[in-house]
């Protein structure tokens, strides 16, 4: 009879264990700012898609119904919103007096929610508050002049950081640009 053989033991030691998890931390490390910067960038590009959707949507609407539509900010998705940024969310509607605000009788066409809570979207002084298209499809301010400006999108940070930079030509058609602002607060 022979002898009884001790089984040889198979896996990884405590230390072997330990080392493994402190190179793949470290690697982990190294790539985990690379792919904050891509989910960032695909952040700002969808949020940047959102706006520009919505914008071709309310040109579309009045020109098809012949009728002024508006997108404004609006935290409820029922009124303009005078203070905050458009990150709040933004509202489209039928803009029957042409005022930049929606009253009572003014049909809502679609409310966009607010975007994710790091992203900010301002606006430059024609296009801080709304963006109006007049019947003919193209941008209007309230007193009738043409309205063009530039909607700003970027992820909150105090160092210069990416951007997508929405410009509204003169007769209203939006167009998406990259750039880079010194800071997003």
């Amino acid at each position: 009879m022979e002898p009884s053989r001790r089984p040889r033991q198979r896996g990884t030691s405590l230390t072997q264990a330990v080392v493994g998890l402190a190179i793949a931390t470290g690697a982990l490390r190294l790539a985990l700012p690379g792919l904050q910067d891509i989910v960032q960038a695909a952040a700002l590009r969808a949020a940047a898609e959102d706006v520009v959707a919505d914008l071709r949507r309310a040109r579309a609407e009045a020109l098809v119904r012949h009728r002024r539509v508006t997108m404004c900010k609006s935290a409820d998705g029922e009124n303009c919103s005078a203070a905050g940024g458009w990150e709040q969310g933004w509202l489209l509607f039928h803009d029957e007096n042409g005022n930049g605000r929606r009253e009572a009788g003014e049909q809502a066409i679609a409310h966009h929610e607010p975007l994710a809570v790091h992203l900010r979207l301002t606006g430059n002084t024609p296009v801080a508050r709304y963006v109006s298209y007049s019947a003919l499809g193209a941008t209007k301010l309230i007193g009738g002049g043409f309205q063009a400006g530039t909607l700003t999108l970027c992820s909150t940070s105090a160092q210069p950081a990416a951007a997508r930079r929405i410009v509204l030509n003169a007769v209203g058609r939006p167009r998406v640009q990259q750039a880079t602002v010194p800071s997003c607060v």
